[in-house]
């Protein structure tokens, strides 16, 4: 594999299919008031930067990270993987990319949300082993018995 992360191209037919197939999966995994995936309107926010991973031409996945609203601290968005290419170490390659743009941004902490249900466990551990804790809402998030919630104090 030759993989590739780049800034991500909203309006290419492959990226929006994708995002379409992110947030149908998580609405069959989580009820609709609790689901926080992103429309592809959402990912054009000033506050968002969205990058896409490939393997040559093919799209193979995607991540996001939104400044909170204190401007020292994120939240990863929009963390996908194909469904054929999961196991394989892109989510870690994501992950780590998204966790050195925002020390670059001298963020001093990283959020994330997640599902509870059984289906979110590969992704909790990658983000445990990866040194997230959980911790309670943030931002504008609420409680809520099918999500999780992770921060990461970066150095």
């Amino acid at each position: 594999m030759s993989i590739s992360i780049a800034p991500a191209n909203l309006d290419a037919e492959d990226f929006r299919g994708l995002i379409g197939a992110h947030k149908a999966l998580m609405l069959e995994t989580s009820p609709p008031e609790s689901s926080h995936a992103l429309k592809i309107d959402a990912m054009r926010a000033p506050d968002l930067t969205v990058w896409e991973m490939r393997d040559g031409e093919k799209l193979v996945g995607c991540g996001a990270l939104k400044r909170l609203a204190d401007g020292k601290s994120g939240e990863i968005k929009a963390m996908h993987t194909v469904a054929q290419f999961r196991r394989g170490g892109l989510g870690k390659s994501m992950l780590r990319h998204i966790l050195s743009a925002a020390s670059e941004r001298y963020y001093s902490r990283v959020y994330l949300e997640t599902g509870s249900q059984p289906a979110f466990q590969p992704a909790r551990s990658l983000y445990e082993r990866h040194g997230f804790v959980f911790c309670g809402p943030f931002a504008d998030y609420k409680e809520d018995p099918n999500s999780v919630f992770m921060v990461k104090v970066l150095s």
